[in-house]
């Protein structure tokens, strides 16, 4: 893994984490955007959601538990945001899919769409 957060995963790299199994790592943004940011990583090195094969749906869905974990350990369980980018035209930085659980104030629309 060539990535920062493989780095991170390997323990190369310190992170705040939050939550760790075989599969998955999730951990403190180091720049959030609200009072709780978390990122939910697999430890499998996916560079995108387009990337994802049928395979790895399991995985996904495993990922989608622990933000909902993490959001009840949080408090933000009643109003959350849960996002990723796909590639660099939707402002992919990292490219290791990761998950975005985002909380803990009101949440604005970036997209117009409410």
């Amino acid at each position: 893994m060539s990535t920062v957060f493989g780095k991170i995963i390997r323990g190369e790299l310190p992170c705040q984490k939050v939550f760790e199994n075989e599969k998955i790592l999730a951990f403190k943004d180091i720049a959030p955007k609200a009072p709780v940011h978390i990122l939910i990583v697999p430890k499998k090195e996916i560079p995108n959601l387009q990337s994802v094969e049928p395979g790895d749906l399991p995985l996904i869905a495993e990922m989608v538990g622990v933000a909902q974990k993490l959001a009840d350990q949080f408090g933000i369980a009643k109003g959350y945001r849960l996002l990723t980018n796909n590639g660099s035209e939707a402002g992919q930085v990292v490219f290791h899919l990761h998950f975005h659980l985002i909380g803990g104030k009101p949440l604005v629309s970036h997209t117009g769409l409410g």
